[in-house]
């Protein structure tokens, strides 16, 4: 069957208010020309309508089933049977509205944008506009094709990425093109070509965030390169990410560190944000207010660590994440200066340089701790030494931020054997390493509409 039946109805609803953007600088009044839109500005107006491209809009049910988020148990045991199945890894079904779906929009508008600039010719006047639009399509397509491809696919294995399933490429517009379910090979290909492409068109500064840009489209290219174990080509574009845009927050005392006791600590699209995004709400387990972090986590930070207090605040008698880059009770899901850094450390260790690695980290580091303490900076002995510290920081600074469940597929793959427990109604349930669980279930009304496998 036609993916049509799934999308046409609420797609095209969508597209009578493609130019409601966020900002009013970018603001464009709704007329005919959204449902067939022919210039520049028309295409730039629907990607730059950020409710439909960037917020709320990356799958989070990953987070949910993560090991991020701790739920007590008057919140599970009393809570829906659709939260206790997510909570403890059984598959179930669920429909519409779901972020599968929601994730597609931005696809679908990509693909318009895509095969909308090839009808407008680029001159002299308009080429910078022109290279943006098509540039910045590119990006989406592949920002998106990649989070649902590390969501609902297993992690990538190089002998059996041919076979593995990944999710369906939509690279068309045309709703009456069948969906078929690619290889995970072929979906992460398809996100490296399209970042890979989008970087040669876009410019180094974005006029707002939720815009890309070349530095984002380097970072995209690292972040599934790092997925996929390719440590050489993950660590060259995190570096030719960072020589564009590697600025920190420094949590001592800076512009967009508006206090990091407060419940908002970070000013929205600070100046570590390379590319803002921001979560679905999803099934809700993981947002703030009903998600509670892992006492051992908690207790991992050090006493003059200030991410200890940006990041956390007592809710009952367990902590709550507060660390977001939103602004919001949505979390932070975008590409920030911080990941491209610790990125690039565990490239360097991985490939035989560990003096740089523990350079990168410290220089992360740094820039979190209390400056009336005396920071020790990290060092490492070997490869192995230089790759916990780095892995146990990444755990800690980019939390809540929809990786865990993709550095859990990738680090398992690379043997790290990483067991997940939960406890439910006084039972302890494990997901052990590998388990075809990881694949994420898809939603039954795609199955039954489009006749796809389901994980």
């Amino acid at each position: 069957m036609k993916i049509k039946n799934i999308l046409a109805g609420f797609c095209f609803v969508i597209s009578l208010v493609l130019f409601q953007g966020c900002e009013k600088y970018l603001a464009v009044k709704s007329d005919g020309k959204l449902l067939n839109p022919k210039t520049v500005a028309d295409l730039q107006g629907i990607l730059d309508d950020a409710t439909q491209m960037n917020m709320g809009r990356t799958p989070s049910y990953g987070e949910a089933s993560s090991d991020d988020i701790y739920l007590p148990a008057n919140l599970i045991d009393g809570g829906s049977e659709i939260a206790r199945n997510i909570y403890s890894w059984r598959k179930f079904e669920y429909r519409y509205p779901n972020e599968w779906s929601t994730a597609y929009i931005p696809i679908y508008n990509a693909n318009l944008c895509i095969e909308g600039i090839e009808n407008v010719e680029r001159n002299g006047t308009n080429a910078l506009a022109w290279d943006n639009v098509k540039g910045s399509a590119l990006f989406f397509r592949s920002f998106y094709f990649f989070l649902l491809t590390s969501q609902y696919a297993l992690g990538y294995d190089n002998a059996t990425a041919d076979s593995d399933m990944g999710i369906v490429l939509r690279l068309s517009s045309d709703f009456n093109t069948s969906s078929k379910r690619s290889s995970v090979r072929a979906c992460l290909t398809q996100a490296l070509n399209d970042a890979r492409d989008a970087a040669a068109l876009l410019p180094n500064e974005a006029v707002v965030k939720f815009r890309p840009s070349r530095p984002a489209a380097f970072a995209q290219l690292a972040r599934i390169y790092l997925y996929m174990g390719d440590y050489e080509n993950a660590m060259r574009y995190a570096d030719e990410c960072l020589k564009i845009k590697s600025t920190l927050m420094d949590y001592n005392g800076d512009s967009d560190v508006l206090g990091i006791d407060l419940t908002v600590p970070f000013r929205r699209y600070n100046k570590e944000d390379v590319f803002h995004a921001e979560m679905y709400a999803g099934f809700s387990l993981h947002v703030p207010n009903i998600a509670r972090i892992d006492t051992a986590l908690y207790a991992s930070y050090h006493a003059d660590d200030l991410r200890k207090r940006a990041f956390f605040r007592m809710n009952g008698v367990l902590q709550q994440f507060k660390g977001n880059y939103t602004g919001t009770n949505l979390l932070y899901s975008g590409i920030a200066v911080d990941e491209v850094l610790l990125v690039r450390a565990e490239c360097r260790a991985k490939t035989g340089n560990v003096t740089g690695s523990m350079a990168d980290l410290n220089s992360l580091l740094i820039k979190r701790w209390k400056n009336t303490s005396t920071y020790v900076p990290r060092s490492a002995q070997n490869q192995t030494e230089a790759l916990q510290l780095i892995r146990s920081e990444r755990r800690k600074e980019l939390l809540m931020r929809g990786l865990r469940w993709s550095d859990l597929k990738r680090l398992n793959k690379d043997g790290a054997s990483i067991r997940l427990q939960r406890v439910l109604s006084g039972t302890r349930i494990y997901l052990e390493p590998n388990a075809a669980f990881y694949a994420l279930p898809l939603p039954v009304d795609i199955i039954e509409l489009t006749g796809i496998p389901q994980n």
